[in-house]
């Protein structure tokens, strides 16, 4: 089994290990980047088609604070993006009530004795607020009140995670929600104000965004054809089995298999991975200390499938998503296609919804055969009144592993663990990305990973700690775009680009 040579070998191509990739080549670094899939690149961030319907994994928009980021959406991809309305609502009780939260808008739909109750339990929460809250509950209890909290948080919350909202680390909260409260909520409703451009603005109250107008995957598929055409490389169909770490000669020794169970072995200098970290470490050589392993192997993730319906009518709503707040049904989210991008869903009398529903991969809703899923997707929809089942013309299921990782209450413990075995003892391993840092990044905060990578690469020892993404620098939320062009951590202390 003769061995490949490249300067740097990535596992995944995802958001960050194709930027990471691009990055590099620019700069006239090799890469080669194995992928498991045989077909699709973007990972997460795919485009799946069915019978000439376009399906986002998720969905994703593209918003980001950092002025380098965008900057690289367009370099990317300078045509197709289209100028998308954000619209999302929350189903609950039979009601479709606007998220992010509009204030006036709930408080009058759930009544003036529910809307007091909810003022009340807000007012508690203001005066006598959980010290140091720990937990998702408690952070967001302590800025909607406890009462907001049950109505529009709990449920769908337990359904994507599977656990109580008191067992998910407030540091999901705060990183998904930042910056918005009750109090933020009311105040935008009753004093909205016109964004100007590279202003500060919450996450969760942006109003648009763009979009490829045939899905997320158009952006990684033109991404991924700049880097052949830079003279990198990615193998489809290749997964990542181990990889070997020579301490006197600093190179990766990488084993990777197709999809017709050859064995290939490839060496490099460096090892990127946006693989999830449970998978990874256990497949590395010499082999980390026995508490990092057994960090990696606690560490869990949140699977989720989605139900893509057909119909033949008209869209039953507008909106990009519904936020299914009802504990009665098992679907947590439901997308419309069309909304996204009408190039989705090419035929006009067609409307195309994704139902995603939330799961632990091996379990009663994972197991469930295409057909099964299908029939309860369509019964659902009946039972939410948005389709009748006698509109209904075609349908497929999309299993995505490890969509999530899971925020409880020792994940932090455990990659803080992982990483510094990594750094004392594999120096040349680089995590990027979500499930690489077992971090919950939208896709520019992976690409700002994949970024800070590629710097410190090319540099030839490190400038930016990639950890410090969407945390110490507030880089999505809270800082505007126009600061410097640039919202990354500090470059670390004693260091010169």
């Amino acid at each position: 089994m003769s061995a490949q040579e490249t300067a740097v070998a990535i596992i995944g191509a995802g958001p960050a290990g194709l930027t990471a990739a691009y990055m590099l080549g620019k700069a006239g670094i090799p890469c080669i980047i194995l992928e498991a899939d045989p077909h699709l690149v973007g990972g997460i961030s795919r485009t799946v088609s069915y019978k000439g319907c376009l399906f986002d994994i998720g969905g994703h928009r593209f918003f980001s604070k950092s002025a380098e980021v965008e900057a690289l959406w367009k370099e990317i991809l300078p045509d197709g993006m289209l100028e998308r309305p954000r619209s999302s609502r929350i189903y609950y009780r039979g009601k479709f009530f606007a998220y992010p939260i509009a204030a006036l808008d709930a408080l009058m739909k759930l009544g003036i004795w529910e809307s007091i109750r909810c003022g009340l339990s807000y007012l508690k929460a203001r005066l006598m607020p959980v010290a140091r809250p720990a937990s998702f509950q408690d952070w967001v209890s302590n800025h909607f009140g406890a009462r907001l909290f049950e109505i529009f948080f709990k449920t769908y919350t337990e359904k994507v995670w599977g656990m109580s909202c008191r067992d998910i680390s407030a540091d999901w909260a705060a990183q998904r929600i930042k910056g918005l409260s009750l109090s933020s909520a009311i105040w935008n409703a009753l004093w909205p104000r016109r964004q100007k451009s590279g202003s500060a603005v919450i996450k969760t109250l942006i109003n648009t965004f763009r979009y490829p107008k045939r899905g997320p995957g158009m952006m990684w598929e033109a991404c991924a054809a700049k880097i052949t055409a830079q003279g990198g490389r990615i193998l489809m169909g290749h997964r990542f089995i181990k990889g070997d770490y020579d301490a006197a000669t600093q190179r990766w020794t990488i084993t990777h298999r197709d999809t017709a169970g050859n064995l290939h072995a490839l060496t490099a200098q460096h090892l990127i991975s946006s693989a999830p970290i449970a998978d990874l470490i256990p497949s590395l050589s010499p082999a980390l200390p026995a508490q990092a392993k057994s960090a990696a192997k606690a560490l869990r993730y949140r699977d989720f499938l989605t139900v893509v319906l057909m119909y033949r009518h008209q869209d039953a709503f507008p909106d990009n998503w519904l936020y299914i707040h009802d504990p009665s049904v098992k679907v947590g989210r439901i997308q419309n296609f069309k909304s996204w991008s009408p190039d989705m869903v090419p035929d006009p009398n067609l409307a195309s919804y994704g139902l995603e529903y939330f799961c632990f991969e091996g379990d009663g809703l994972w197991t469930s055969s295409d057909a099964d899923l299908l029939a309860l997707a369509k019964a659902e929809m009946e039972q939410l009144g948005l389709a009748k089942a006698t509109d209904w013309a075609d349908g497929c299921v999309v299993r995505q592993a490890k969509a999530y990782p899971v925020y409880d209450a020792s994940y932090a413990t455990h990659v803080s663990e992982i990483r510094q075995a990594i750094a004392t003892h594999l120096p040349r391993l680089h995590l990027v990305g979500r499930n690489g840092m077992h971090k919950y990044n939208n896709q520019d905060h992976s690409m700002m990973t994949a970024m800070l990578c590629a710097r410190n690469i090319i540099h030839g020892s490190p400038l930016y700690d990639l950890w410090q993404v969407n945390q110490d620098a507030e880089y999505h939320e809270g800082n505007s775009a126009d600061q410097g062009g640039r919202l990354v951590p500090a470059q670390l202390p004693g260091t010169t680009s």
